[in-house]
């Protein structure tokens, strides 16, 4: 099972508390995917809605293809999503709850085909930003001074 990462979503981390990820498959254009193979992504910003039943990903770039030509697509169209009828179902009756939305993690090839890493999630309030940031570099200092006592003994 080969993957290959075309560009993951770092802000998404940092800005929300992951509940739980999901799969999925993307429907795209011919131009999409020779753009995605040349890694001309970008996550930031986006986010899934459930419409219809449908799910689809909003405000996620994939830059027109440098050899396309009138069959290029628009950069920041909204691209429905493959998921199962249940999946979907289950994960509208997460999001009806306060505060949780989808937002994708990573978008990837796997076997060929393009995915994307889903993540119902709840947003962070600035003081949970801080508390990560602070037991970050807290643990960074903890690794810091156990090399440096390592090396001094």
């Amino acid at each position: 099972m080969s993957e290959k990462i075309i560009t993951v979503n770092r802000k998404a981390r940092h800005e929300y508390h992951i509940m739980e990820t999901f799969e999925a498959g993307i429907n795209l254009k011919g131009t999409e995917v020779k753009s995605l193979r040349q890694g001309n992504a970008n996550l930031q910003d986006s986010y899934a809605r459930i419409e219809n039943g449908e799910i689809f990903l909003y405000n996620m770039h994939i830059s027109p293809y440098t050899q396309g030509n009138q069959f290029n697509h628009e950069p920041k169209r909204p691209r429905r999503l493959l998921m199962h009828k249940h999946e979907i179902i289950r994960l509208f009756s997460k999001v009806r709850e306060k505060g949780l939305s989808i937002i994708p993690l990573r978008l990837y090839f796997k076997n060929g085909i393009a995915k994307v890493e889903l993540a119902l999630a709840r947003g962070k309030k600035l003081y949970d930003r801080r508390d990560d940031l602070a037991e970050r570099d807290a643990k960074r200092e903890m690794e810091r001074a156990k090399k440096e006592s390592a090396r001094n003994i």
